[in-house]
């Protein structure tokens, strides 16, 4: 047995010797495993990589196990959010919005990820290779474009709403559109000439190079899958609100408050798995609530109508 599951199996059993009431251990029991959703977007290897060590760390903070499920695309954590198979995910914005429109008692947003100035928002961005004849939005008419996800906030919902928003009809303006399965995946469809151009979600940040501090290509950098000099940025969206963790609503309140307490500890308690977690740099949490999503909600609400 590996010594980080040695340790979680004794710190919680050392939490259910000394609970103090009945009501402490009730939840434990009736739970059985806490179970954390992983957005698609990237390969499952690297995703279970990253978070491995961030079930570690919850499994400690609750006393019982953790288990990871990535899903293969976003539909999938949705889904078992709003069947109540999922206690906790971090969404897009998009994502929370699809459920909440849903099911609007079923999740509640927590917290959301800092950036390193603390401020609360990324960009999504439309990308060419750089060998493209394409150097601005405009020169992208008559090509192809790969969206993320249709569950995406960057990857979808936002650039689709700023391209009509400009006077851009994705279906006569570009010669086809279509979803790349993921953000990751998207990428390396524009590298392998299957699209023209595709969409994906960065925080602008940082060293150009590397990725910028946080975001699918940076990831995609950290894992030696992108060479920043083989594509360009066309177009960058407006800011868009980070992304929430979402808690079950009928999850115990002790759970997610201890939940809640182990993640806004996470960077200053194990730097390393913060930065694997929420995929490059950043400065911790901050709780969000409902209104943080507002705007985002309202965007995918109007999207639905309009696609009825």
């Amino acid at each position: 047995m590996k010594p980080s599951n040695i340790l979680k199996l004794s710190t919680a059993a050392a939490i259910a010797l000394t609970a103090s009431t009945p009501a402490f251990a009730d939840w434990r029991a009736d739970m059985g495993t806490y179970n954390i959703g992983l957005l698609g977007g990237e390969n499952e290897s690297d995703r279970l990589r990253r978070y491995d060590c961030f079930a570690d760390t919850m499994s400690e903070a609750l006393g019982v196990p953790v288990e990871l499920f990535p899903a293969s695309d976003y539909a999938g954590v949705m889904q078992g959010l709003l069947a109540g198979q999922l206690h906790q995910a971090g969404l897009g914005a998009s994502g929370y919005a699809g459920i909440y429109l849903q099911d609007p008692d079923a999740v509640s947003p927590i917290l959301t990820t800092k950036n390193v100035d603390d401020s609360l928002g990324y960009y999504s961005v439309i990308y060419v290779k750089s060998d493209s004849d394409a150097q601005s939005l405009e020169d992208l008419e008559g090509m192809s474009l790969a969206y993320a996800d249709p569950n995406s906030t960057s990857g979808y919902l936002v650039p689709r709403a700023e391209l009509a928003a400009a006077g851009i009809d994705d279906a006569t303006f570009f010669s086809g559109t279509g979803f790349g399965g993921g953000h990751e995946q998207a990428v390396i469809a524009v590298l392998n000439d299957q699209y023209d151009a595709g969409v994906t979600w960065t925080s602008l940040m940082g060293e150009e190079s590397e990725g910028y501090t946080r975001g699918n290509l940076r990831r995609m950098v950290d894992n030696e899958l992108l060479d920043m000099g083989d594509i360009r940025i066309v177009w960058e969206s407006k800011l868009i609100p980070n992304g929430p963790t979402v808690f079950r609503n009928d999850l115990p309140e002790e759970a997610r408050d201890l939940a809640v307490q182990a993640m806004l500890n996470l960077k200053e308690n194990d730097p390393a798995c913060y930065s694997d977690t929420v995929g490059g740099e950043g400065n911790g949490f901050a709780e969000v609530d409902h209104s943080f999503y507002e705007g985002i909600v309202a965007m995918r609400e109007a999207e639905m109508a309009a696609s009825r």
